[in-house]
C-alpha cells in the first residue's frame, strides 16, 4: 500500500506561519507602469519576486481620475508602506509609459525614505518599429 502524502501545511508539523511578515527584504526594485488611464507600482526583490503591488484603481479611484498625479502617489504610498514594514531600506527604481503620473510616483517614492541607487527610464521605444497599414481607399 502506498504510503500518505503529508501535506507541507498541515498543522501536525506545526508549519502554519505567515510567511509574509517573517521575510526580510533588504534591497528591491520598485516598477511604476504609468499609462494614461491607470499607475500600476510592483514592488519586487532582486530577483524579481512580487512583494507588494498596487494601482490607482485598487486604491478606490475610477475612471478618469485613475490617470491623475495624486492617485498615482496614493498607489507608490500603498504598495510602500508595506515593504518598509518588511525592512526594505534600498531601492531601485524602473518608470515605465508616457502617464501624468510618473513624476508624482517617483516624488512619492523620494519622500517614502527609501535610500535610491538608481531612477531608470525602460518606456519601449520602437526602432521604426511595425509596418504601417495600407492607405484607405476611397
Amino acid at each position: 500500500m502506498a504510503k500518505p502524502i503529508t501535506r507541507i501545511g498541515s498543522r501536525r508539523n506545526g508549519r502554519i506561519t505567515s510567511r509574509k511578515s517573517t521575510r526580510k527584504i533588504p534591497k528591491g526594485i520598485i516598477h511604476v507602469q504609468a499609462s494614461f488611464n491607470n499607475t500600476i507600482v510592483t514592488v519586487t526583490d532582486v530577483r524579481g519576486r512580487v512583494i507588494s503591488w498596487s494601482s490607482a484603481g485598487t486604491c478606490g479611484f475610477r475612471g478618469t481620475r485613475r490617470g491623475t498625479p495624486f492617485a498615482a502617489q496614493t498607489a507608490v504610498g500603498n504598495a510602500i508602506r508595506t515593504v518598509v514594514d518588511q525592512g526594505m531600506q534600498r531601492a531601485e527604481v524602473m518608470i515605465k509609459g508616457p502617464g501624468l503620473g510618473r513624476d508624482a510616483a517617483l516624488r512619492a517614492i523620494r519622500r517614502s525614505g527609501l535610500l535610491l541607487s538608481f531612477v531608470r527610464d525602460v518606456t519601449p521605444m520602437p526602432h521604426n518599429g511595425c509596418r504601417p497599414p495600407k492607405k484607405r481607399r476611397v
